[in-house]
């Protein structure tokens, strides 16, 4: 399974321990996503951060549409089948995105590939930047609803 994480706060009041994890994720400006594997450590990262990102667990579908239409190379050049498969084992966007989902294979495996994606803000915006999702606002974990937002940024 593959977590995806989006930067939801800026930098201003952010304690340095919390500031280095998120450049360690690559979290370096707001609406930034990356796309990690679900291990232990994580995990960890996750939880200290979980102030400052949302994250959930990506499908396939919301991965192949965000690859294609938000992945870049070194170069700005767009991420398209071609280039998948030059760069890995994978015939096709899809079957890459499926692989990812799987943790079969990391998004940077891929030849001169940007590890992140630059998403735009949400339409209609985010619930509110200083609340959890669990009381109504944008922050720390939002399972599958992870999707929803991807879509609205994209």
């Amino acid at each position: 399974m593959a977590y995806a994480v989006i930067r939801v706060r800026g930098h201003s009041g952010v304690n340095q321990d919390i500031e280095d994890t998120m450049v360690l994720m690559r979290l370096n400006r707001i609406n930034h996503c990356v796309i990690l594997p679900e291990t232990d450590s994580i995990k960890g990262m996750l939880n200290k951060t979980k102030d400052y990102v949302t994250y959930g667990e990506i499908d396939e579908e919301t991965l192949a549409r965000m690859i294609k239409f938000r992945g870049r190379l070194v170069g700005d050049k767009p991420v398209d089948d071609a280039v998948v498969k030059e760069g890995t084992q994978y015939s096709s966007i899809m079957a890459f995105a499926r692989a990812l989902c799987a943790g079969e294979v990391r998004y940077d495996a891929m030849k001169d590939v940007k590890p992140l994606f630059r998403l735009t803000p949400p339409r209609k915006g985010y619930e509110g930047n200083k609340r959890s999702f669990q009381n109504g606002g944008a922050l720390g974990y939002r399972g599958k609803k992870i999707n929803e937002l991807i879509q609205r940024m994209m």
